[in-house]
């Protein structure tokens, strides 16, 4: 006769490993490619005294790209936080989603007249603007094909890849957003 036990299973690296989304690695892998490169561009500069504070002139004298940027990305943020996080299928899911996908949109565009990182050029993060482009098409033809799977991982994704990792981007020294609110 065998005597089962109550001990719990055992953790293995697999096992955890599939406990976190595919959304989870992503943001984890991108802060710690963020904290790295934050802290090389901190160390170019060592009489920098990172501070928090809110400081909106940067953003009220910046350009009127940048400032349509902004608007767009705030904006497209923000209604994704509700779709996200409401019951899906709500009252106005569709109409906030048609929000979403025009502010995704201004957002990805916009971005294509902003060059400030590598000075005139393209820099990496305009290939997601491209894919977001891409992207939300196929979004919104997969509910219309009632592929609610696909349509989740398609929008969850771009939210993902363009709010969260390139969002956290935004915060790098030197940056806009980072002299909003740390500045130095």
């Amino acid at each position: 006769m065998t005597i089962k036990t109550a001990f719990p299973p055992t953790l293995s690296p697999r096992v955890l490993a599939s406990a976190i989304p595919w959304w989870g690695w992503q943001l984890g892998g991108a802060f710690a490619i963020y904290l790295v490169v934050s802290y090389f561009m901190l160390g170019a500069y060592p009489d920098a005294q990172p501070h928090l504070r809110i400081d909106f002139s940067p953003l009220l004298d910046a350009s009127l790209q940048i400032k349509t940027h902004v608007t767009g990305a705030l904006s497209a943020f923000f209604i994704g936080l509700i779709l996200l996080l409401a019951p899906k299928g709500f009252r106005f899911h569709k109409t906030l989603g048609w929000a979403w996908i025009v502010a995704m949109s201004v957002t990805a565009v916009s971005s294509f007249f902003i060059t400030g990182i590598f000075q005139n050029a393209y820099s990496p993060i305009h290939a997601l603007s491209a894919w977001t482009l891409i992207g939300l098409p196929f979004g919104v033809a997969a509910i219309r094909r009632r592929d609610v799977k696909k349509h989740r991982q398609t929008m969850t994704g771009m939210f993902v890849g363009g709010m969260a990792i390139a969002g956290l981007f935004t915060f790098l020294p030197g940056r806009l957003m980072w002299s909003l609110f740390v500045g130095t």
